[in-house]
């Protein structure tokens, strides 16, 4: 019989989230023109934007940290209202201080992190897909020019869910004790990432 070694399935889960982080551009995940392709374009989308990577991570962490369920209702809550920012975008709905939000979505995330809030999760729900509208605009905006829209689509969700899954293995580590003040240092980072995206110097 095969015994499951939690430590070594945690330990490939952070190499994976450290090799996600580091294909993360300094540059806003949602900059471009043009023709941006099919599902590998977006794939790699989302992984081109340290905004995009910070904020999907942050939700799999705090969902992680908050425990069951919201270590799975706010990986999919996000995708879903996302989707909804998306269609907005692609209709040209407009939607106000998009780059605002995106960068709170940083801040915000990664300061229930640091300071350990442990909210009901209907308002961690409300939080996450708050910040989901926002994200999706942003992207919904470049998806009627698309080559392929459908596998863009398909794409960038699968690229998203990697990140959140990736940040869900990063807050396992809240286990342990060490691994608690880790996961406390990383929401700060999370949270100065977003202020730097605030001030325009990432």
């Amino acid at each position: 019989m095969i015994k499951f070694d939690s430590r070594k399935a945690i330990a490939r889960s952070l190499l994976c989230a450290v090799v996600l982080l580091g294909l993360a551009l300094p540059a806003m995940a949602h900059e471009g023109g043009g023709i941006v392709g099919g599902f590998t374009a977006g794939f790699r989308h989302p992984l081109s934007g340290a905004d995009h990577v910070l904020a999907m991570v942050a939700v799999g962490i705090w969902g992680a940290f908050l425990g069951a369920p919201a270590i799975w209702v706010l990986p999919v809550v996000f995708p879903m209202v996302m989707s909804v920012g998306g269609a907005m975008g692609v209709l040209g709905i407009p939607l106000p201080a998009t780059e605002t939000g995106i960068a709170l979505s940083s801040v915000v995330l990664g300061l229930m992190i640091a300071l350990a809030r442990r909210p009901p999760l209907w308002v961690a729900g409300v939080i996450v897909g708050v910040f989901a509208i926002f994200h999706g605009h942003a992207h919904g905006l470049e998806l009627p020019g698309a080559a392929d829209p459908v596998a863009y689509s398909l794409g960038f969700v699968l690229s998203t869910g990697m990140l959140h899954l990736c940040g869900i293995a990063l807050g396992e580590l809240t286990r342990w004790k060490a691994g608690r003040s880790l996961i406390r240092v990383a929401g700060i980072c999370i949270a100065c990432g977003g202020v730097g995206f605030l001030g325009g110097w990432i």
